[in-house]
C-alpha cells in the first residue's frame, strides 16, 4: 500500500517515536523510507559589528542535521530497513512548505511525522508546522503525538 515513506526529523523525542512507527509500518508494508532534515540557517544580526560567527552557526546546523540523520538511519538499520537519507539548507524558508515540497518530488506515499512542530510566535500565529504539512499536502499524513 504504502511504497515509499518520507520521515521529516528535528531530532526530537517525537520525530524518533514517529521514525518508529515510519520503521515498523515500512517493514510491514516493504515499503522504502526516504528521512529528512531541514538545517535552519536562520542568523539573527543585530547591526553590533561583523557577522563573524555566522559561518559557524551555519556549520554547527549542517553538522547536527548529519548527526541526527546518521542516528536516525541507525535506528532504521536496527529495525530491519535501509533508509535514505537527505538533509536541505534553508535559510528562514517555511518548513512546513520545504517538507511538503521534497515529499512531492520524491514522491512519497505516506509523511510520518511528529505533532509538537513548536516555533515561537510563528507557532500562534500560523500553527505548527504538522498542521501546515497536513492541511497543505497532497499526500497522506500519519501524526505521531509526543
Amino acid at each position: 500500500m504504502y511504497q515509499r515513506i518520507f520521515v521529516p526529523l528535528d531530532g526530537s523525542a517525537t520525530a524518533t517515536r514517529g521514525l518508529g512507527e515510519a520503521i515498523r509500518l515500512a517493514k510491514n508494508q516493504g515499503s522504502q523510507l526516504r528521512l529528512f532534515h531541514i538545517a535552519d540557517e536562520r542568523v539573527v544580526d543585530c547591526g553590533y559589528g561583523p557577522g563573524t560567527y555566522g559561518s559557524e552557526l551555519i556549520e554547527s546546523a549542517r553538522t547536527e542535521g548529519h548527526k541526527i540523520l546518521r542516528d536516525a538511519q541507525e535506528l532504521a538499520q536496527a529495525g530491519g530497513m535501509g533508509a535514505e537519507i537527505l538533509l536541505m539548507e534553508s535559510v528562514g524558508g517555511q518548513i512546513a512548505a520545504l517538507i511538503i515540497a521534497q515529499a512531492k518530488a520524491w514522491p512519497a506515499d505516506l509523511i510520518v511525522m511528529g505533532t509538537h512542530g513548536r516555533r515561537g510566535i510563528s507557532r500562534l500565529a500560523m500553527g505548527s508546522d504538522a498542521e501546515c504539512v497536513v492541511r497543505n499536502t497532497p499526500v497522506p499524513v500519519l501524526l505521531i503525538r509526543a
